[in-house]
């Protein structure tokens, strides 16, 4: 996973300059009011990308230990946290691996958002993340996540797209061509991005393949199970609606035992 994300984090705001953190926090947040009962502080975030959701959920008061793999995203994340002034919050980053990280730490929420679940592609890359969350876990604390919903990927079947962006520094177009491996679960999106800088002619392009494992509810509940934890909550990401074979992305609510 670490190649995935070493070119792609120089551009990976730019890409995804159009989604709703904000609303993807308040959504999560949503979701801790309403199955715990007193206010949780100390939050775990396993595959922070470049560090947006933490640094909105510090800004909400909790206290944040934000995790992840490519040290080119938490570059860009610190780099955030000090042009916008939140380094007075409690708010941390750490290099690690969402299969093996550990701190002494506890916590009483562990999320992981973005379909980081989804980038474990084998049973035990699953297991041992579930490992990591539940181990970090203060007993009744909750994990949250979202991946890819199989009955959905099965039916509506991957598709090629393509997204173009700019800024004032940059043009980027980025092609992605999926090739479904079905004996395996396992999707590879394979990436072409074109860079263009805005001051001058130079394109650089960048292929990479990302690979994401599409699961089923039954193997989450096994997962789940086997480390000490019970889903309590299904529905679509964002939306709360239960999930189907239109709903690509699905958010789970766990609590440990």
């Amino acid at each position: 996973m670490s190649d995935s994300f070493k070119h792609y984090s120089a551009y990976y705001d730019l890409l995804y300059v159009d989604k709703d953190y904000a609303g993807e926090v308040h959504y999560l947040r949503s979701l801790i009011d309403e199955h715990t009962e007193t206010p949780p502080t100390l939050l775990l975030e396993l595959g922070c990308g470049t560090g947006i959701h933490a640094g909105l959920l510090a800004q909400q008061g909790f206290d944040v230990l934000a995790v992840d793999l490519s040290e080119e995203m938490l570059a860009s994340a610190r780099e955030r946290v000090a042009q916008n002034s939140l380094v007075s919050l409690n708010l941390s980053f750490e290099q690690g691996d969402a299969r093996s990280f550990r701190t002494d730490r506890s916590f009483d929420i562990v999320a992981s958002l973005f379909h980081v679940v989804s980038y474990q592609t084998t049973q035990a890359d699953l297991n041992a993340m579930m490992h990591t969350a539940a181990s970090h876990l203060n007993a009744g604390g909750l994990f949250i996540f979202d991946f890819w919903y199989g009955p959905s990927v099965l039916w509506q079947r991957p598709a090629v797209r393509a997204k173009h962006l700019a800024n004032d520094r940059l043009q980027v177009t980025r092609l992605a061509e999926p090739v479904v491996r079905d004996e395996f679960n396992l999707v590879d999106v394979n990436y072409s991005v074109f860079v263009r800088e805005s001051d001058g002619d130079v394109l650089h392009e960048i292929k990479e393949t990302h690979c994401m494992r599409y699961l089923f509810l039954p193997e989450v509940d096994s997962l789940l199970n086997a480390h000490g934890l019970d889903r309590i909550r299904t529905e679509e990401w964002m939306t709360g609606k239960k999930p189907s074979v239109d709903t690509w992305g699905v958010c789970v609510v766990a609590r440990k035992r």
